[in-house]
């Protein structure tokens, strides 16, 4: 399978860890438009190379890459760069000198703001911010501390006019015990008081009824997650995993969401 030859080649990357990330990515519009299927002949070269590492190999998305002369290709979540001649093959978000930033495209945003956009807002556990100017999606779980971390400044985030829009991300994988605690919450009467006290380390009451917490942890591996928290800004922009409330909201005026 293609991840497994990408894992070969690269070894194994983790986008969030639980951990504090790289500063949020600047934008750059696409040369060409995004697509799935078609494409003129540098998608159609990429897609010939890649077949070559796995034959039922299907992208997710690929599009024009914020730098001339490559292919931006998402597959099972991992953004790719790929040369338009198909030869060489990078797993590398790029850094823009000039902006002093990582970069991102706009048609990956865009990719991502769709996936995002799956999310029912209210299958979301949602504390808004009395004056909301930025909204962020978290896909969190009730074990990672640093999710937990961010949780204690839920208060200063709302504060700041920072709305936080939980997503389930069960990274213990589905059929854990985190995933059927997940589930509780998801079903309890009051979601908000619930996941505040499962992150503050109380027993979590067993609860079911139908709910997203599958469906959100599928989403969130679509979105390349592997570990919590994972922010997502409102165009899309990953901004990584745990910042403290100025970090975070310095780096929303600076994408503008």
């Amino acid at each position: 399978m293609l991840r497994f030859a990408l894992a070969v080649a690269f070894g194994t990357l983790s986008l969030t860890a639980c951990a504090q990330q790289a500063p949020p990515a600047a934008k750059v519009a696409a040369s060409s438009s995004a697509s799935t299927t078609g494409g003129g002949p540098a998608e159609q070269k990429v897609r010939t190379a890649l077949q070559q590492l796995d034959a039922n190999f299907k992208p997710d998305y690929i599009g024009a890459a914020p730098f001339p002369g490559f292919r931006e290709v998402v597959v099972s979540g991992q953004v790719l760069y790929v040369s338009d001649d198909g030869r060489y093959l990078m797993q590398s978000q790029p850094y823009d000198i000039q902006a002093k930033a990582l970069v991102n495209s706009e048609g990956l945003l865009s990719y991502r703001r769709g996936l995002l956009d799956k999310a029912n807002h209210g299958d979301r556990i949602v504390f808004a911010a009395p004056n909301a100017k930025h909204t962020i999606s978290v896909f969190t779980d009730i074990e990672c501390g640093y999710c937990r971390k961010l949780h204690q400044d839920i208060a200063e985030l709302n504060r700041n006019g920072i709305t936080v829009e939980y997503l389930a991300f069960p990274r213990m994988g589905l059929g854990s015990k985190d995933y059927t605690d997940m589930i509780s919450v998801w079903c309890a009467t009051d979601r908000r008081k619930a996941l505040t006290a499962a992150k503050q380390g109380s027993p979590v009451p067993a609860k079911n009824c139908t709910n997203p917490v599958a469906m959100q942890y599928a989403l969130g591996q679509q979105l390349g997650v592997n570990g919590t928290p994972a922010i997502f800004a409102a165009d899309g922009t990953q901004l990584g995993g745990y910042l403290p409330p100025a970090q975070l909201k310095a780096a929303l005026e600076r994408s503008g969401r």
